[in-house]
């Protein structure tokens, strides 16, 4: 069993390749993207996408553009904004539209890691938190 299912969205094919095969080598399963519609198509064909770790600029749709899209549609999902483009407005504008956390490249790949874990944990907890509300509803129906 992986310590985490993540989506990393990059257009640099260098740091999303070296990226992945550092998060391969923590236990984590790793799925790639090097612009947004990409990472969207992955995330419609990998349901077990815990994080996405996203860059802020990219080809086509930016990166606060996707992470409102996949909040659209994977509320669940954990979103981890990491770019070298970052300034504070985007950064709470990420944080605003719901992005676990914003990171600055270059990050220490501990770092990355322990945030990647931190928001696998949130996403569980959520998860659990929608279950028991589900089941709480069909036991109030029931009564």
């Amino acid at each position: 069993m992986s310590d985490a299912t993540v989506l990393i969205v990059d257009d640099e094919v260098g740091f999303v390749s070296t990226m992945s095969k550092r998060l391969n080598m923590r236990d984590m399963v790793v799925y790639t993207a090097y612009e947004g519609a990409a990472a969207m198509r992955q995330l419609a064909e990998h349901a077990d996408i815990q994080v996405v770790i996203l860059d802020m600029k990219m080809p086509g749709k930016d990166g606060l553009t996707v992470l409102q899209e996949i909040k659209e549609l994977y509320p669940l999902v954990e979103v981890i904004m990491l770019t070298g483009h970052a300034t504070v407005p985007t950064a709470i504008e990420g944080i605003q539209h719901g992005a676990f956390d914003y990171l600055m490249k270059p990050c220490s790949f501990d770092g990355l890691t322990e945030k990647i874990l931190q928001a696998v944990a949130l996403k569980e907890e959520h998860e659990g938190e929608a279950i028991e509300a589900r089941v709480s509803d069909i036991a109030n129906r029931m009564a």
